[in-house]
C-alpha cells in the first residue's frame, strides 16, 4: 500500500466517525453555511495580485514536521498582506497535522478565497467544507473516478463553492475535461513516489482547454519559476513548503512576491 492508498484508507474511517459526531443538519446550521463565497478563479485572474495560492501546512508524510506550531492568524493575514491571491489550508489531521479549526481561523481573519486542502472522497466532506468557511474544495483525480468527481463537483457548485481539480498526468486530465471545473491544478509531486518535477506542469499545459484557469502545484521555490510557468499559460501557483519551512512564513512570502 503506497502513502496515497494509506491516506484514503484512514480517511474513509475518519469520515464515518465525523458523520456520527457532527451530523449534516448540524453542519448546515453553521454561520458560514449560508454565507456568500469568494471566487478563487476571479482572484487568480486579477492583475493586482500575484496568482500565488499561499498554503498553511504544518507537516507532510514526506518531510515530517515543517511548522507544527504556526500561528494561523498571523500567517494567513501576512500572506494576504504580502499580495497572495488566495489561501490554501490543510485540514487533514493524521498526515498533515491540520484541522477544520485551522481553516475556521483563517476565515475569521480574511476576506479572500480559501481552499480546503484535504482528501475528499465523500459528499459529507463537501458540506463540511462549506460549514467551516471554505470557498473552494480540492478534488484529487488519483483517488476518485470521473463519475465521483462530477457528483462531488455538482454538490460543491450547488453550495456556491468552486472546485480545484488536481491531476498528475495526461490520463487524469483527459478523463475529466468534461467535468465543468474551471480550475485545474497540476501537481508536480508524484503522490506515489513524492518526486517533484516542474516538467509535469509544462507537459500538461498543452492539453489545458482555453476556458480553464491552470494552476501549478508543488516544487515552486523561486520567483523565476513563476515567470517560466506563466509563459506556459499558468495563472495560479500553489506554494506551501517554500514559505512554511521558515518560522515566519508570511515574511518569506512577502520577499518572494516582492521579487516577482
Amino acid at each position: 500500500m503506497n502513502i496515497l492508498e494509506k491516506i484514503v484508507s484512514v480517511k474513509h474511517k475518519e469520515v464515518e466517525e465525523r458523520k456520527s459526531l457532527y451530523p449534516v443538519k448540524l453542519l448546515e446550521s453553521s454561520l458560514y453555511f449560508s454565507s456568500p463565497t469568494v471566487s478563487m478563479k476571479k482572484y487568480l485572474l486579477r492583475e493586482d495580485k500575484s496568482g500565488i495560492i499561499a498554503e498553511i501546512k504544518r507537516k507532510s508524510p514526506s518531510k515530517g514536521d515543517i511548522n507544527p506550531y504556526v500561528s494561523i492568524e498571523r500567517t494567513s493575514i501576512g500572506y494576504m498582506q504580502a499580495g497572495a491571491s488566495a489561501l490554501s489550508v490543510l485540514t487533514d489531521k493524521d498526515f498533515f497535522g491540520g484541522s477544520s479549526d485551522d481553516l475556521r481561523v483563517a476565515r475569521k481573519f480574511n476576506f479572500c478565497p480559501i481552499l480546503r486542502k484535504d482528501f475528499i472522497i465523500d459528499e459529507y466532506q463537501v458540506i463540511e467544507a462549506k460549514s467551516i468557511g471554505a470557498d473552494v474544495i480540492l478534488l484529487i483525480a488519483a483517488i476518485l473516478t470521473p463519475q465521483q468527481i462530477k457528483q462531488l463537483t455538482t454538490l460543491a457548485f450547488s453550495l456556491g463553492m468552486e472546485v480545484l481539480l488536481e491531476v498528475h498526468d495526461e490520463q487524469e486530465l483527459q478523463a475529466n475535461l468534461d467535468s465543468g471545473i474551471a480550475l485545474i491544478g497540476v501537481n508536480n509531486r508524484d503522490l506515489k513516489t513524492f518526486e517533484v518535477s516542474i516538467d509535469t506542469s509544462k507537459r500538461l499545459s498543452a492539453l489545458m482547454p482555453k476556458e480553464v484557469v491552470p494552476v501549478s502545484e508543488s516544487g515552486i521555490d523561486q520567483p523565476a519559476l513563476i515567470k517560466e510557468l506563466k509563459s506556459y499559460g499558468y495563472k495560479g501557483f500553489l506554494i506551501g513548503e517554500t514559505f512554511m519551512k521558515s518560522s515566519r512564513p508570511e515574511l518569506v512570502a512577502k520577499d518572494f512576491i516582492a521579487q516577482l
